[in-house]
C-alpha cells in the first residue's frame, strides 16, 4: 500500500464529499494490518519495531525474515497445531479478514502448516488449530469457485486440422473440444475426515499456487523440503545436474534419510497434482534463485523415486517430465540465439 493511498483515506469532510475521492473509513488494509501486527506481537513478544512503523505493514509482515523465522519455529514445534494454539488462531483470524495482502501472509506459512499437519496426523495428536486454517483456505476457494470444477478445453485430435486437407468426411466440420478437468467440483466441509484430508489440503495448495508469484522464496524452499519428507525418499539414487548433495558429509546425509523416512505420507493424485504444479514453478519460474532451484530438483527426484516405488503411472509420467525440464535447463546454453541466421561457406548435403 502506497503513501498516496493512505493519504486518500482521510476522514475530513472535503474528501468525504468529493466525487472522485469517496469516503473510506480506517477499517482498511492499513489499519487491519496494524491490528494483526499488534495481535501477533502479543503472541511472539519479539516483533521488530519496524513493522509497526512501516507505511506498508502487510507487505513488511510478509517479507520480514526475522518474523518469518519466529513463526516458522513456533509452527514446527512438536506441540503446535492444537485447538488452543494462539498462533494458529491468529493465522485463522488473519485469513478471515477481507484483505488480500493479509491472505498472502497466511499462505506464506502454508507449506509448514500442511507439512507439519500431514506428517503428524498418523500420531493421533490434537491438530484442530492446523485443521481450522486448512478448512478456512478450502472454504475460501470453494466460495470463489462457486463449487464449480476447473476445466480446460483440449482440441479433439481425431478431427482433421483446418490447416490440412483430408479425404475423410465428418458430420461436423468444426473442431470439437474436449473438457479436461484440472480440479473437480468442491463441496463445503465443516471438518476434516480421513477421506477428505488429501482433498482439503490439495485445494489449499491450489490456492497457494494461484498466488505463488507473490510468495517469498523462503516459503517455496520450505515447501520443497516437505515434498522430500512426504515422499519418504531422499532422491540420492538419481543424479542431479548441478546438485550440491554429493558434497555433503555422510552424517548429514544419514540424518536427512532418517527424517525423510519418518515423514512419509500417502500421496494420492488429488494431493500430488498441486504439489507438482508448485514444483514446476519453482523449477521454471521467471525469478531464478539457486537455492530454490536446487531444492526443487531434490524434491522432484524424491517424488520420482517414490512414484517408481509405488508403480504409479500418472506420478511417474509427471515427475519424470519435471526431471526432463531439469535436464534440458542444465544442458541449455543461454548464449546461443536460435533465431539468429548463421553464415558459413560449408555446404552440408
Amino acid at each position: 500500500m502506497s503513501i498516496d493511498a493512505t493519504t486518500d483515506r482521510t476522514t475530513s469532510p472535503e474528501n468525504s464529499t468529493t466525487p472522485s475521492k469517496p469516503h473510506i473509513t480506517w477499517q482498511d488494509s492499513y489499519s487491519q494490518a496494524h491490528i494483526a501486527i499488534e495481535a501477533l506481537s502479543s503472541i511472539l513478544q519479539s516483533i521488530p519495531p519496524s513493522l509497526s512503523k512501516s507505511e506498508t505493514p502487510a507487505f513488511s509482515l510478509l517479507h520480514d525474515p526475522e518474523t518469518a523465522d519466529l513463526i516458522s519455529q513456533r509452527l514446527r514445534h512438536p506441540d503446535s497445531g492444537a485447538g488452543d494454539d494462539n498462533l494458529c488462531r491468529w493465522l485463522y483470524d488473519t485469513f478471515q479478514t477481507s484483505q488480500p495482502d493479509l491472505h498472502l501472509v497466511v499462505l506464506r506459512f502454508l507449506p509448514i502448516i500442511a507439512g507439519a499437519y500431514l506428517s503428524r496426523v498418523t500420531l493421533h495428536k490434537p491438530l484442530a488449530g492446523f485443521e481450522a486454517i486448512l478448512l478456512a483456505l478450502y472454504a475460501n476457494e470453494t466460495t470463489s469457485r462457486n463449487g464449480q470444477p476447473v476445466t480446460v478445453s483440449i482440441p479433439d485430435l481425431s478431427h482433421s486440422s483446418i490447416y490440412h486437407e483430408t479425404k475423410q468426411t465428418s458430420k461436423n466440420s468444426a473442431t470439437e473440444l474436449n473438457l479436461a478437468v484440472i480440479s473437480p467440483s468442491l463441496e463445503p466441509h465443516g471438518n476434516v475426515r480421513s477421506t477428505r484430508r488429501a482433498r482439503i489440503v490439495g485445494i489449499a495448495l491450489e490456492l497457494y499456487y494461484s498466488k505463488i508469484s507473490q510468495i517469498p522464496v523462503g516459503s517455496k524452499i520450505d515447501f520443497c523440503e516437505f515434498c522430500r519428507i512426504w515422499s519418504g525418499h531422499d532422491g540420492t539414487e538419481l543424479e542431479s545436474p548441478g546438485s550440491t548433495q554429493g558434497k555433503e558429509i555422510e552424517g548429514e546425509i544419514l540424518e536427512k534419510k532418517t527424517e525423510v523416512k519418518r515423514g512419509r505420507i500417502s500421496l494420492p493424485w488429488e494431493l500430488l497434482q498441486p504439489v507438482l504444479r508448485i514444483l514446476g514453478h519453482c523449477l521454471m519460474g521467471p525469478n531464478k534463485d539457486k537455492e530454490l532451484y536446487e531444492a526443487a530438483c531434490a524434491a522432484s527426484r524424491s517424488l520420482y523415486t517414490r512414484a517408481l516405488h509405488d508403480i504409479n503411472s500418472n506420478a511417474i509420467l509427471a515427475t519424470r517430465s519435471l526431471l526432463k525440464l531439469v535436464k534440458l535447463a542444465a544442458e541449455s546454453n543461454d548464449d546461443i540465439d536460435h533465431t539468429e541466421i548463421t553464415f558459413t561457406n560449408v555446404i552440408t548435403i
